[in-house]
């Protein structure tokens, strides 16, 4: 595919070369990329020295900005000691070790080992595997089915992209795969019924994934995965008694709960779990992301004893638990997120989330829940999101192929924001945890002129919003 010959030598090399993730590949080719060069606190700068702040931290985790020296100097310091080395055969080294004691020092709630890969996809793909082990070890070896949620997200690796709950994760790839299953979304905006209560809605969304366990049988069902608070999918957050509601129902029938903290961790919500915010007591927890800031790529599976003492016992039955990575545990991507947590710790993290938090979810409905264009406006913490509708009083979205949310976020690009949009034509927050609130009066300054500029699109188009 020739690139066109307007793009400058670099974009066009891209364009001749490289294969993008979630990209439209023939639009890539067309109009080519954009090719950030720079980063400095939360703004990063492309090729032509246009500044930008990114909303959305890249993605949902360069938690400390783009320019933390620390962590560069933590890196360097690690690779001349010891550049690499495996975790396989009972080998370690001293940054594994840390920030597994550092990790379960910090867990939501009381957890046995941690086990290191490379990626959310990876810990959650990690995860599934060992509630497969853990029934075999149990004898229970019908019990394999996995629950995820619609709109939920979970990764991108054959099995994590089969418990996505997101369409455009299968389609065209084969999945989900035999065996997974999923619930509903529990999103009270659009799924509660006239008259129902959020606790009411979440009763009804328990009673749901009651009513699946017992239709697969279950004897058959071995965990359910949740994000505490929905990222990808919609930046949806549970209504009212949900989790405790939820957790009830798996607990009758001897099922696992997997907190997939991806994105909520390391006080995203201005708690240091999101399991904390949103009252959800797992027996596995994932984390990736903020763990090294994004610097370095690593993950975390966090299990609890109840999980850890079976999948040991079959291990040495076995004579080794057969799954790993080349680079779990890698000591400078380790040592990075050792050097991470400390920097989270020494700045008071969630002081700043809970104060900055609040101020960004108090500005994002003064300005815009009265906007002519949003239907809701949702988050908590540092993560936030607003709802883009056609039809306010019905809460009906624009028709998918107007691209709505994509529209408004390249057009905040113009006005020097990078951001996010998400299925059912939702903008997400969820910037580097350092934002100040000056620049946070500069994201919204950005948005609303998006929106602005948007709106006029939609008026050339014929459209007429229902307010």
């Amino acid at each position: 595919m020739t690139p066109p010959s307007r793009l400058n030598s670099l974009a066009a090399r891209d364009v001749a070369s490289v294969f993008h993730p979630y990209t439209d590949q023939i639009a890539h080719a067309e109009n080519g990329p954009v090719i950030i060069s720079g980063g400095e606190g939360v703004r990063v700068t492309d090729d032509a020295g246009k500044s930008y702040i990114d909303v959305v931290a890249g993605l949902w985790c360069a938690s400390l900005g783009f320019s933390n020296e620390r962590l560069v100097e933590a890196a360097a310091k690690q690779m001349r000691a010891l550049p690499f080395y495996h975790a396989f055969a009972s080998k370690s080294h001293e940054p594994m070790i840390e920030l597994s004691e550092m990790l379960l020092a910090r867990a939501p709630v009381p957890m046995s080992k941690v086990f290191f890969a490379n990626s959310g996809s990876e810990a959650n793909d990690s995860a599934i595997k060992m509630i497969w082990y853990y029934n075999n070890a149990r004898g229970l070896h019908e019990k394999k089915k996995i629950i995820g949620r619609i709109k939920g997200y979970h990764g991108i690796t054959l099995a994590s992209a089969s418990l996505t709950g997101l369409p455009y994760n299968h389609k065209s790839f084969d999945l989900p795969l035999p065996g997974f299953l999923h619930t509903m979304t529990p999103h009270f905006y659009h799924g509660a019924l006239r008259g129902e209560t959020e606790e009411q809605f979440a009763t009804r969304c328990a009673d749901e994934l009651e009513k699946l366990i017992l239709a697969e049988g279950p004897e058959t069902v071995a965990a359910l995965f949740a994000e505490p608070i929905m990222g990808a999918g919609g930046v949806i957050l549970p209504p009212a008694g949900y989790f405790p509601k939820i957790k009830a129902v798996l607990d009758k029938y001897d099922v696992l709960l997997v907190a997939d903290e991806v994105i909520c961790g390391f006080g995203r919500t201005g708690q240091y779990w999101g399991s904390q915010t949103m009252q959800v007591q797992p027996d596995i927890l994932t984390c990736a992301k903020a763990l090294s800031a994004a610097y370095l790529p690593i993950s975390a599976v966090m299990v609890n004893e109840r999980v850890f003492g079976p999948i040991a016992e079959e291990t040495h039955k076995l004579g080794t638990f057969g799954h790993g990575f080349t680079y779990s545990g890698h000591p400078v991507a380790a040592a990075v997120a050792v050097e991470t947590l400390k920097i989270y710790d020494e700045m008071n993290i969630l002081d700043h989330v809970r104060d900055v938090g609040a101020y960004m979810q108090a500005e994002l409905r003064r300005r815009f829940t009265d906007h002519p264009l949003v239907g809701e406006v949702r988050g908590t913490g540092l993560i936030g999101a607003i709802e883009l509708v056609e039809d306010r009083a019905t809460h009906r979205n624009f028709d998918a192929s107007r691209k709505v949310a994509a529209r408004t976020a390249k057009h905040m690009e113009n006005f020097g924001i990078i951001g996010r949009p998400l299925p059912g034509d939702g903008l997400a927050f969820s910037p580097p945890l350092i934002i100040t609130k000056s620049e946070l009066d500069e994201v919204f300054d950005g948005v609303g002129r998006g929106l602005e500029a948007v709106m006029q699109d939609l008026a050339k188009d014929g459209v007429s919003l229902s307010v």
